[in-house]
């Protein structure tokens, strides 16, 4: 996750996707570990889910969030298209 105080939607989109892929599932320790406000983490999750990358589960009585295989695809497209900017960037240094 990036450490900088001004994140894109899409940087939270991709934290919090990393975010449930590390195992955290519980709504407060996904806002927490993905630095969130209450109210934009409710935001974020309805978008995920409603576009298949995540998914809402219960578990007893509690809601839980996974990540679905979309979102890992996503996440993993996202690492390789970061990697492959760091390389370009490393060209055009040389």
């Amino acid at each position: 996750m990036k450490n900088s105080s001004r994140r894109s939607r899409l940087d939270i989109y991709f934290d919090l996707l990393q975010v449930l892929e590390l195992g955290v599932d519980k709504p407060t320790r996904i806002m927490y570990s993905a630095n969130l406000s209450w109210k934009t983490l409710n935001e974020i999750l309805s978008t995920l889910i409603s576009k298949g990358f995540i998914k809402e589960v219960y578990v007893k009585t509690s809601k839980r969030y996974r990540i679905t295989e979309i979102g890992h695809n996503a996440l993993s497209y996202h690492r390789k298209s970061i990697e492959g900017l760091k390389v370009m960037k490393s060209w055009v240094r040389s």
